[in-house]
């Protein structure tokens, strides 16, 4: 299979699907209409539980091996959440106005926004911006740590980049699955992303 394949592919919960998140086990998943997060069954599709979101405009997570970072772009903040609860326990200013997309490295947060046009590498305990760089689009969406580097997403240029998080530089790029890809998490082998025109959630192939 070729990068960009599709494994397998399965309706979102809701319409409006923005954030995806990979836990070791499942999926969870922020939508925007109506304000949810929701925590998948990666092989049917199905809704374990859900949660409510803390802000007012769901977009972006990333799961840190215990709990949720969650961003939101209509009061531009990053939330800790706890999975069990959905109780915030920490948050801070995003970087910009526009967030749209987290990951999680093992040590730091990266984020990437749609009004600065830049990925940048979070401290998470401060909040302080550590590093950034340009996005390769003019569209930016979804943000994955695959171990070593970045992968992230643009809504105008359709293509999924693959990009070194020390230099910004792309090092190779494919064809998004549908025409708006907006969350990406990677599960420790495939990329899964989610998509606002077919409001589907798809595992695809890197190789």
């Amino acid at each position: 299979m070729a990068g960009g394949d599709v494994i397998r592919s399965f309706a979102s919960p809701n319409t409006d699907p923005r954030g995806l998140a990979w836990d070791g086990k499942t999926l969870w998943h922020s939508n925007d209409s109506p304000d949810l997060i929701y925590q998948i069954d990666p092989v049917t599709g199905a809704v374990l539980r859900s949660l409510t979101p803390p802000g007012t405009t769901p977009r972006g997570l990333t799961w840190d091996g215990k709990t949720l970072w969650h961003c939101d772009s209509g009061i531009d903040r990053i939330y800790q959440i706890d999975p069990v609860t959905g109780a915030v326990i920490k948050w801070f200013a995003s970087p910009s106005t526009a967030p749209r997309d987290l990951t999680w490295d093992g040590k730091t947060l990266w984020n990437v926004d749609a009004a600065a046009l830049r990925i940048y590498q979070i401290d998470p305990v401060t909040g302080a911006v550590l590093r950034s760089f340009v996005t390769p689009g003019t569209d930016p969406r979804g943000l994955a740590w695959d171990g070593k580097t970045l992968w992230h997403s643009d809504i105008v240029s359709d293509l999924i980049y693959q990009i070194d998080p020390v230099t910004g530089a792309v090092l190779r790029s494919f064809a998004t699955p549908a025409g708006d890809s907006e969350g990406l998490t990677w599960d420790g082998k495939t990329l899964w992303v989610c998509d606002a025109i077919a409001d589907r959630i798809y595992q695809i192939e890197v190789a």
